[in-house]
């Protein structure tokens, strides 16, 4: 059963039922339900599918093409020398199918690019010369390897550039989805417990499937990351890799981001990663920025190539700081810490980010889907005059407003005293003073439980609870 994916399924809708042959590209990061949403839609019934064979040779991968054509009708099919045979062979099995509509499902492309194969070429050949000949033709291609999907089709220069008709980026889940995935699978998680999850696992669908209905969310997290043989222990390593060419330098990047909470600039990602400044450096970050792993983002009034690049994949830094830092290996580390300081603050930490990756649902609280409006950050450092501040989310709206936004994670109702109360008010005159901003300024508490009542609380403009973050 399908959650979700609305606006995906309408488009693979749209290119099913057009008048012309349609060239589709679904790509996103690892394990996000990209070629589970594909089968669902088209009830699993294509005129061909083929899946390519990690790390495997050119003429491996020609061998596994050949199994695919003569198990799906081209019974005969000889073992082809190159890919331009074997697009060849593809077109012949499409011109003896009665289907009328000829679905073409090629998952994992990238791992089918192997080196000097000419696999791009061939496939070049075939759009053009054969399936946008034709009228009766969708072709899907799909893959996990950002990097190959983004340069080779997406941004392709040579015979495929403009071809694509469709383009299709499956993001991670919301807690919206993920509240109505654990609903149909009857985790029975209530949603501080779904909160939780989604601070750990982010909202990727595989890393949900894999939760046992019978155990707790603490055992669950224990057998899934701390357990030796625990599913998601190993996940990181392979988790880039299989996304990127070339996937140290991408790695040096996550791990260098890793380590500051408020994000770096790219000078300070080149001094503290070694790598250099350069077109590869400005790839990675935007693949990186494609597949929700880092967000990249503007200090309220600096100019755009002052941008802050910001960690926010949740399974990533989850993994940083606990699994990586687990020496003991102890399988039942995350039951035995749930009520430590360590996971108080982490839980601060990973709400943030949460609340960073639902600013949509944020806005509709706010009432001002509607308006345009700008997200941003803001800092200033303190001296021995006057103190620092620092704010995660300001949202500049057109309307001449900015929400100064504050977020919390506790167990219970969160109560504003008089020393948060200060620390609030010199952070909005701190801001209006340094930036000089004309319009304004609404404080904004963003609290998974609300916020207690009381005299203090009257001089908060805008109140966002965690409910409001699972709407749709």
């Amino acid at each position: 059963m399908l959650i979700g994916r609305y606006e995906e399924q309408r488009k693979l809708q749209e290119a099913f039922e057009s008048a012309y042959s349609e060239f589709v590209v679904v790509y996103g990061r690892r394990r996000v339900g990209k070629t589970f949403l594909i089968r669902e839609h088209f009830g699993y019934k294509f005129t061909f599918a083929h899946i390519g064979l990690a790390k495997k040779n050119s003429r491996q991968q020609l061998q596994n093409f050949q199994s695919s054509l003569r198990k799906q009708g081209y019974t005969k099919a000889p073992l082809p020398d190159n890919w331009l045979e074997a697009f060849d062979m593809l077109a012949t099995l499409i011109e003896q199918s009665s289907d009328k509509k000829k679905v073409i499902f090629i998952d994992e492309m990238p791992w089918m690019d192997a080196p000097r194969s000419s696999f791009l070429t061939a496939l070049e050949h075939f759009w053009n010369s054969f399936a946008s000949a034709r009228k009766d033709i969708l072709l899907i291609a799909c893959g996990s390897a950002t990097s190959w999907i983004t340069k080779k089709l997406l941004k392709n220069k040579g015979g495929l550039h403009n071809r694509l008709t469709y383009r299709i980026y499956l993001p991670p889940f919301t807690l919206h989805e993920c509240e109505q995935y654990a609903k149909m699978r009857r985790l029975g998680m209530n949603r501080k417990q779904l909160m939780e999850c989604y601070m750990v696992l982010g909202g990727i669908p595989y890393y949900w499937s894999l939760l046992d209905k019978s155990k707790s969310l603490a055992q669950n997290i224990d057998n899934l990351f701390f357990a030796k043989r625990g599913e998601l222990r190993n996940e990181y390593g392979e988790l880039y890799a299989s996304l990127f060419n070339n996937p140290e330098k991408y790695i040096a990047v996550i791990e260098t981001l890793g380590k500051k909470k408020v994000g770096m600039n790219r000078a300070e990602i080149v001094a503290a990663s070694g790598l250099s400044d350069n077109g590869k450096l400005t790839a990675i970050l935007d693949d990186l920025e494609d597949c929700e792993f880092i967000r990249k983002y503007n200090n309220i009034g600096q100019k755009a190539k002052g941008a802050l690049f910001q960690l926010i994949d949740n399974y990533t830094l989850f993994y940083f700081k606990f699994v990586q830092a687990n020496t003991g290996n102890d399988e039942h580390f995350w039951s035995k810490n749930t009520e430590t300081t360590q996971y108080s603050n982490w839980c601060g930490l990973a709400f943030e980010r949460v609340c960073l990756l639902h600013s949509h649902q944020i806005k509709a609280k706010l009432g001002i889907a509607g308006v345009v409006s700008n997200e941003y950050a803001w800092q200033t450092i303190g001296n021995e005059n006057e103190s620092g501040a620092q704010i995660d989310l300001l949202i500049d709206r057109n309307d001449d407003v900015i929400n100064l936004c504050e977020m919390k994670f506790t167990k219970a109702p969160f109560k504003i005293d008089a020393d948060y109360d200060a620390v609030l008010q010199n952070k909005r005159e701190t801001f209006i003073e340094k930036t000089q901003t004309t319009k304004a300024v609404h404080l904004t508490m963003v609290c998974a439980q609300g916020i207690v009542r009381n005299s203090y609380s009257d001089d908060i403009q805008n109140i966002i609870t965690g409910d409001d973050l699972f709407v749709k």
